[in-house]
């Protein structure tokens, strides 16, 4: 089990934790994680709200599955997903957060640059 990130950390469990963040590397997923915030959706909704075709839509859901990420629940005729780890969001979110500040950061030291001005 890991507790913690730290230099004594296996190569086994690292691999574990950068297979992981790849599956969450793919744009796709992410879309898929933000329409499942709001609560399980079956694919054709899912398709419609991501506007991603079925075929691809089914390879990024087998690989959230896969990873534990989400998990799919017959109903009827239709197949419903949903996040089985909500702490996602919560990783999501450091990330977003993280991004933003080096974007304030970055528009700081471009309003900070001196004018440019081209000779007439």
């Amino acid at each position: 089990m890991l507790d913690s990130f730290s230099p004594q950390t296996s190569s086994v469990v690292l691999a574990s934790v950068a297979e992981y963040f790849k599956v969450l590397s793919e744009v796709s997923r992410l879309q898929i994680l933000s329409c499942l915030q709001l609560g399980a959706m079956n694919g054709k909704e899912i398709a419609e709200a991501t506007g991603l075709g079925q075929a691809n839509l089914s390879k990024h859901l087998k690989a959230l599955t896969q990873a534990g990420i989400i998990s799919r629940q017959p109903q009827g005729v239709s197949v419903y997903y949903q996040i089985t780890d909500p702490v996602i969001y919560d990783l999501c979110q450091v990330v977003c957060d993280r991004i933003s500040q080096q974007m304030r950061q970055r528009a700081r030291e471009f309003e900070s640059l001196p004018a440019f001005h081209l000779p007439k």
